[in-house]
C-alpha cells in the first residue's frame, strides 16, 4: 500500500517541476512587460494577496507558452496528470498547484475546469465561481471570520479554526472580504474577493448586504444573476458605476438574493435573537430529496479563470458540546416559493444560567450573535431528514473571531452575508 502510494507521489514530480517552471515563465513574462512598457499586464492582474488571470492572455504571454512544450502535449497524457494532481492536492495551498494548470494555456485551462467538481460533488473550493455554487450536501464547509475593528472589515477564510500566534494568510485560505459603510439611513457591507480592493466597479466586487435604520431587515444583492430569468434590482443605490466597469455585458444593477429579517424585541423578554431568513435565488424544492439548486458555472466578468485571493446573559447563546446577461447554469429555478431557514431555538441551561445549541465544539464564547439556521417548513409540507440538519452555523471563539460553516444549498457568498448581518448592531432586537 505504501509503495503504491510512493508511486504515485513521485509520478507528480514531473507535473510540479511544470508548473514551477511555467510559474517562472509568468512572472518573468511580467516583469520584462513592467520593465520595458511601465504599465501593467492588461490581462493580468497581481496584487499581495491574489492573481487574477483573465479570459484572453496577453500576446507575449501567448507565444511564450505555445512556444513551450508543456503546450503541446498530447490531451489525453495531460489529462491524466492533471487528474492525479487534482485527485491528490485536497488542500490549500496545495491546492494551488491546480490552479496553476488551468494558467497554463486554453487547453490546459479547459481540462482543468471539466476535471475539477464543484464543491456539491467534491467538497471543495478551488476556482472564485465555487464561492456562488452549493456548498457539500454530505458534510460543512468549515470557515472563520476575521474581524478588524479598526477598518471596519471582515475577512472570511477557510479553515477548521485561526491559529492566534501566527499570521492569518498563512493559517487559512482567504476567500472573501467585506468592508462596513455606514450611511445616513443604512449600512451597507460591501464584498470582495479582494481584501484592498472595495470599490463596486471593479473585478473584485461580488455583492453586497444592506441593512434598514434599525437594523432589524438585511437584503443581500448579488452582481450576477443568480439563475435564469433573474432580474436586476431598479433601486438607484444598487447600480454600479466607475471608471473600472467590469464588462459592458454586465447589467448596471444588482440582484436581489436574499432577505434576512430580525424579529422586534424591544423590552428583551423573548431570549435571544429570532431571525427568518428567505433566499429567493433557492427554491424550497431544494431541500426535498432530488432536489436541485442553481448553480452558476462561470461568471458574467472576466473573473471565470481567475483563482481564488490568498491569502454570561440570558439574550447570549453558547455551546453546550435589464435584460439579464445569460450565465450557464446547472439547474434552474423552479415555480414554486423561495426557500426559507429559520434559527435554531435554543434550550435554557439552568447550571450554566444562558441559553444553549449544541455547536459540536466549533463554539467556545456566549454571544448574542451566535445562530444555527435549519430549513422552515411550509404548512403542509412533510418534514424530512434534510429539514433536521443544520445549514449554516455561526458563533464566537475568540476576541474579533467567529466560526462560520455551512452546507447545501448555501453557497460561500451567501453564508457570509447572513453572517455579516449578525454584526450589525440591533437596538430593537436584544
Amino acid at each position: 500500500m505504501s509503495g503504491k502510494k510512493s508511486s504515485s507521489s513521485s509520478s507528480l514530480l514531473p507535473l510540479r517541476s511544470i508548473l514551477r517552471e511555467f510559474q517562472d515563465i509568468r512572472d518573468g513574462i511580467g516583469s520584462l512587460s513592467r520593465r520595458s512598457f511601465e504599465v501593467r499586464l492588461p490581462y493580468h492582474h497581481r496584487s499581495r494577496s491574489h492573481s487574477v488571470v483573465l479570459d484572453e492572455p496577453p500576446v507575449r504571454d501567448v507565444v511564450v507558452l505555445q512556444q513551450s512544450r508543456w503546450a503541446s502535449m498530447p490531451p489525453e497524457l495531460l489529462r491524466d496528470v492533471i487528474q492525479r494532481l487534482e485527485s491528490s492536492e485536497h488542500t490549500w495551498p496545495a491546492r494551488k498547484n491546480v490552479v496553476v494548470c488551468a494558467e497554463v494555456c486554453s487547453q490546459w485551462r479547459d481540462i482543468a475546469k471539466e476535471l475539477v467538481k464543484t464543491p456539491e460533488q467534491s467538497g471543495k473550493l478551488t476556482f472564485p465561481i465555487s464561492l456562488k455554487q452549493p456548498g457539500p450536501r454530505d458534510a460543512t464547509m468549515q470557515c472563520f471570520i476575521k474581524r478588524d475593528r479598526a477598518t471596519s472589515t471582515y475577512h472570511l477564510c477557510l479553515g477548521l479554526s485561526p491559529n492566534f500566534d501566527a499570521g492569518l494568510q498563512e493559517h487559512g485560505k482567504f476567500l472573501l472580504a467585506a468592508r462596513k459603510v455606514r450611511r445616513a439611513t443604512t449600512t451597507d457591507y460591501i464584498i470582495s474577493l479582494d481584501p484592498e480592493d472595495f470599490s463596486r466597479g471593479s473585478t473584485s466586487y461580488v455583492g453586497k448586504l444592506r441593512s434598514n435604520f434599525l437594523g432589524t431587515k438585511f437584503t443581500i444583492y448579488d452582481s450576477q444573476p443568480p439563475h435564469v430569468g433573474a432580474m436586476p434590482s431598479n433601486s438607484r443605490v444598487g447600480r454600479r458605476f466607475g471608471s473600472k466597469q467590469i464588462s459592458p455585458r454586465v447589467p448596471a444593477g444588482s440582484y436581489n438574493v436574499a432577505h434576512i429579517a430580525y424579529e422586534l424585541n424591544v423590552l428583551g423578554t423573548r431570549g435571544p435573537r429570532r431571525m427568518q431568513v428567505t433566499i429567493h435565488s433557492i427554491p424550497a424544492s431544494a431541500m426535498d430529496p432530488g432536489g436541485v439548486a442553481p448553480t452558476p458555472t462561470v461568471f458574467a466578468n472576466p473573473l471565470e479563470d481567475a483563482q481564488l485571493p490568498f491569502p454570561v446573559s440570558k439574550s447570549k447563546v453558547s455551546d453546550c458540546s435589464t435584460a439579464p446577461v445569460v450565465v450557464p447554469f446547472s439547474g434552474v429555478m423552479s415555480k414554486d416559493g423561495p426557500l426559507v431557514l429559520k434559527n435554531k431555538a435554543p434550550r435554557w441551561h439552568d447550571q450554566l444560567q444562558c441559553w444553549c445549541l449544541n455547536f459540536r465544539g466549533r463554539v467556545t464564547v456566549a454571544s448574542v450573535k451566535n445562530f444555527q439556521l435549519v430549513a422552515a417548513l411550509e404548512p403542509g409540507q412533510q418534514a424530512h431528514a434534510d429539514h433536521d440538519k443544520v445549514l449554516l452555523q455561526f458563533g464566537k471563539i475568540g476576541k474579533d473571531m467567529f466560526t462560520m460553516d455551512y452546507r447545501y444549498p448555501l453557497s460561500a457568498f451567501q453564508a457570509f452575508g447572513i453572517c455579516l448581518s449578525s454584526f450589525d448592531t440591533k437596538l430593537a432586537c436584544e
